[in-house]
């Protein structure tokens, strides 16, 4: 039996408009045969969720450069759990200080890339956590 391609979605929510980072984070996955969807800018948090359980994506990934990765971070998560779909994996990347990440762990993101991360690290976080969602 083949094996499920990933599904990624990958959006940027809140107001900034910076989209170099996540172009190249978008580009690694398609490259490794990930199916990646690329909502946009300026996208909700709910709105990201919303997209994420249409697709019915294996992980939902957020750059976020604003400062405001707590605050929307825990939206989307919340968001999730709303939506009976906490199955789908959280990952976040953007400026986000060391000392934030144990907190947004603890708020239901699956990981963090800082910037500075490695585009290897971060297709092998995807693959390995789509694995785990998707049964065998």
């Amino acid at each position: 039996m083949d094996k499920r391609v990933p599904r990624i979605l990958m959006g940027k929510p809140g107001l900034c408009g910076h989209d170099r980072g996540i172009m190249l984070v978008i580009m690694a996955l398609r490259d490794a045969g990930m199916e990646v969807i690329y909502s946009g800018r300026h996208n909700s948090p709910e709105h990201l969720v919303d997209v994420a359980v249409q697709e019915d994506v294996d992980v939902l990934g957020v750059s976020i450069l604003s400062g405001a990765h707590m605050t929307l971070c825990a939206r989307i998560a919340s968001r999730l759990k709303e939506q009976d779909a906490a199955d789908i994996v959280l990952l976040a990347g953007g400026f986000i200080p060391p000392e934030d990440v144990s907190r947004l762990k603890a708020l239901g993101v699956r990981e963090v890339f800082t910037e500075g991360a490695k585009l290897d690290d971060v297709v092998a976080f995807v693959r390995r956590a789509s694995e785990e969602r998707t049964p065998a």
